[in-house]
This record gives structure tokens, sequence and C-alpha cells, in this order.
């Protein structure tokens, strides 16, 4: 049978996994490396992401891999609990997501605040850029983000005046310039990814002017794999570890099904199944796990890549695995060319994409609660940690909408004759039932008032007993209060 018959988006599918190829790879060992992991690690996520969880259902353009957005999470619990533990962590995050997606649980994703998202997100980008400003000064970063982000004075201090140190940071400093200038280059010239080109020209300039800055240590795949120890699973015992599996979790599925949304306004094609997308998210996190690889999400950049280029099946996320498999089997010395300080740059440049500063500004013009949330998630993450920080987010979330689902107003016109009207609008719940008693017994007793309810969207069983109850006392003869437009109970 004819291959494009079979196949007929074949050579745009296949052009679509080189370019997902060449934007993932630096991005794969850019994240190994800042987590503190092996750089194969992220690669062996990334070839997984691709040929296991891109073969599978749920969103056929979106790519998975490892996320910048999980690289401070994953620093914290190697540092904590050590590399062996990583894979038990990725292995019951992944359990998680498929029983998750199994109950259909994936909708509800959907459900969770933009804006504690847009926080948990800039809170990540913040502690990444902190620490990765060390890394491209060859520096070692405190250990919590706050610490990061205080010693930057110090750091500048100790890197003037060190030609070594400051070699690091122009190296750091032009990959990004590379990578902010490259979207002004001729088309021709961008048929080359950024990320690649930045890092691909700093390896090129340390090698030509032997300058003396780290790169990236090789190991080689399979010595890279960090099958779990039996002995790591007794870790799950542990509270702290439980909550960094949860936050794994949260935060790797909350990511991947934002992601989805996003690639869904890119496209034409299928929309996401949202369900099966966190259970094929699951069973790549699942076999990471196994591994000991680094957890894996769904990545806007690479999944925008790959649509960019033309890609029509998920055929093109799974050959750009393919191609990672290959790299890492071939060419793993290659590796050993990449200069730190250029993946720093490379990491710095993705956290500040983190940051949303439009929506921020935005926000805070239309709905300045909102922009509280996402400030306040944001500086929690920083000042904590990530799951304390996003479950700070998720409860003023919630603490604002039980504000907004009780919000009451209450008008009183008194014309000096006649009936006293007062109107009531918004919701009563028990939650208001204080105010609104405190506010209608304050009117005077010796007058007939008119209670009008038609601006309440909602009249709770508690509120409409109480409002009962105040109508029987206030009035001294009959008629004295008159409720018009009864509002909805419930």
């Amino acid at each position: 049978m004819d291959l494009r018959t079979k196949f007929p988006h074949l050579r745009q599918d296949f052009t679509a996994s080189l370019v997902v190829f060449l934007v993932a790879l630096p991005l794969c060992v850019g994240v190994a490396v800042a987590s503190g992991v092996p750089a194969e690690l992220g690669l062996i996520t990334g070839i997984v992401g691709g040929i296991v969880t891109g073969l599978m259902r749920g969103s056929s353009l979106q790519v998975s891999g490892p996320a910048a957005g999980l690289t401070v999470l994953v620093f914290e619990a190697v540092r904590q609990f050590g590399l062996p533990a990583l894979g038990v962590i990725v292995l019951a995050a992944g359990l998680l997501q498929l029983a998750m997606g199994a109950l259909k649980l994936g909708r509800w994703f959907r459900a969770i605040s933009v804006s504690v998202v847009e926080g948990m997100l800039a809170g990540i980008g913040l502690v990444l850029i902190a620490g990765q400003l060390y890394t491209a000064a060859g520096l070692t970063a405190p250990a919590s983000g706050i610490g990061k982000l205080a010693g930057l004075p110090g750091a500048v201090a100790e890197v003037v005046g060190n030609p070594t140190a400051l070699a690091s940071i122009a190296l750091g400093a032009g990959t990004i310039a590379v990578l902010v200038l490259w979207k002004r280059m001729p088309k021709r010239v961008q048929a080359v990814p950024g990320p690649l080109a930045a890092v691909g020209l700093a390896s090129v300039v340390s090698l030509v002017f032997s300058l003396p800055v780290a790169t990236v240590e090789v190991q080689g795949l399979l010595g890279a794999i960090q099958l779990p120890e039996l002995a790591s699973f007794g870790e799950l015992a542990n509270l702290s570890l439980i909550g960094t599996i949860l936050a794994f979790t949260l935060i790797a599925s909350a990511e991947s099904l934002f992601s989805a949304a996003a690639v869904d306004r890119l496209h034409n094609g299928p929309r996401t199944e949202y369900d099966k997308e966190l259970m094929a998210q699951g069973t790549g996190n699942t076999v990471c796990g196994v591994l000991g690889a680094l957890p894996m999400t769904a990545v806007i950049v690479r999944s925008s890549a790959n649509v960019q280029a033309g890609a029509k099946t998920k055929a093109s996320r799974v050959l750009h695995g393919v191609w990672l498999l290959l790299f890492a089997a071939l060419l793993p010395g290659t590796l050993a060319l990449i200069p730190l300080p250029a993946l720093a740059g490379l990491l710095v440049h993705a956290g500040w994409k983190l940051i949303p500063l439009r929506s921020i500004a935005a926000l805070w013009r239309e709905h300045r609660g909102e922009a509280l949330i996402l400030v306040v998630t944001a500086v929690s993450i920083v000042a904590v940690n990530m799951f304390e920080g996003v479950l700070i987010g998720l409860a003023l979330s919630v603490a604002k909408t039980a504000w907004e689902a009780s919000h009451l107003k209450l008008e009183v016109i008194d014309k000096g004759a006649g009936p006293i009207q007062a109107y009531l609008s918004g919701n009563a719940t028990f939650l208001r039932l204080p105010k609104i008693l405190d506010d209608l017994e304050a009117l005077p007793r010796d007058r007939p008032i008119e209670l009008d309810l038609s601006g309440l969207h909602h009249l709770d069983h508690a509120c409409r007993t109480a409002l009962e109850t105040w109508s029987a006392q206030h009035s001294a003869g009959p008629d004295r209060v008159k409720v018009t437009a009864s509002a909805t109970s419930g």
C-alpha cells in the first residue's frame, strides 16, 4: 500500500517532528540540570513523553516532556529525599493521575482558578530565574526561594572582579540575547529553533575562545537510569513526601490540562478529551517513575512549535521522541560540549515567560480580587514552598468565591412619609445572615415597611426563615411589613 494513502500527513508530521525535536533537546537537558539530576534523565522523560504518551489518546497535537514549571519542585524533592526517591514520587504521581483519569476527574481541573495557576507559574518563574542567575555566575544557589532572592546582592559583590564568573555570566547573557532577538531574524533563519540556536552558538563560542566555564556532565543513557529501590518505597510513610507527591500530581495535571486548552485554540483538529489526556499523562509519569526520570507535563512551548510547524496527527510527537532516543543513544558525548551558563540563560528566559505580567495588569484593572490571589500565590511559593503556596492560593480562591456568593446589599429609601422601602439584592445565604438581621432590625418599628426581594439571586432556607421571623416580630399590626417579589430559595 502507498504510504501517502495510509499516512496522508506523513510529510507534514515528519517535518514538524524534527522542529519539535530541535526545540525539545536543549530544554530537556536544561530542565534536568536545573533540577539537580543527570542531563540524561531529562532526555529519558522527553523520550517517554514522545513515544509512550504520544501514542495515547487525549490531545492529538500536544507534546509532553520535562517542564520548567516543575524544576523548582523537583530540585527541592531531590535535595530533601535524595535522587533514589524521585522515581517513587513520580511513579506515585503517575498512578494518581491514572486513577483521576479513570474516575473522570480531568474536566474538574478546568475549574481551578486561572489566577491560582498563573500565580503558581509566576512563583516558579521567580524562583527559577533567581536560582539560574547563580548558575550563570558559576555559584551555588541557596536552598530556599527567599534565600535565592535575598542572596543576589551578595552574589553580585562576589562576581565583581572575578574574570571566570564574568565570562560565565557573559555567556549566559548572550544566550538570553539570542533567544530574545531570534524572533526578529529573517524567516529563513528562524527555521532553526531559537533555543537550539542560542545553546549551539554559546557552545561554539565557549569552544573557540576556550572559556573557563562548566559544561554538562555526561554518564550515558543507561547509566543515568535510576530504578526505584525497595527501600525508597518505605519513604511513602513520610507525610512530607506524600505532600510532595500531591504537589507533583496537582501541578503536573493542571499545567497539562491548561496547556491542552491553549493548544486547542491553535488548531482546528480534534478537541482534547481531558480524562483520556490525564490518563496519558499518568501513563507517561508511571513509566518515568519506573525509570527514575523526571516528571512530565504537556509543554506549551513544544506543543505550539508542533502546531506551527504544520503537524496534523500525533505521529509528529511520537517521531520527536524517536529522534531524542537516537540522539541519546548515538551522540551522548555531544552533551558534554554544552556550557552550563547557556542552559542557565535558556531557563532564565523560560522563567521570565512563566510570569504573566500582562495578565496581572489586566486583572488589576478589572478583577482586583483575582489579581490579589495571583500575587499572593506567587509570593507564598517564593517565601514558603511550592505545595503550601498552591494551597494558600486555592484557599484564597475558595474564600473569594464564598464571599462573592454571599455578597448582599440593602438599600433603604425613606421619603419621610408613607412606608419605608427596603431593597435586598445579591445572594442571601447564612454567611450573611447576621448582617441582614442587623440592618433590618435597625429600621424604625413604628412605620410600615415594604421589603422588596426581587434583586436577590438566591435566598437560602436559613435566610428565608429568619426574614419570616423578623417580619412577624417587627409587625405591630396587620400588613406592617409587606414582602414583594420573592427570590428563588434553595
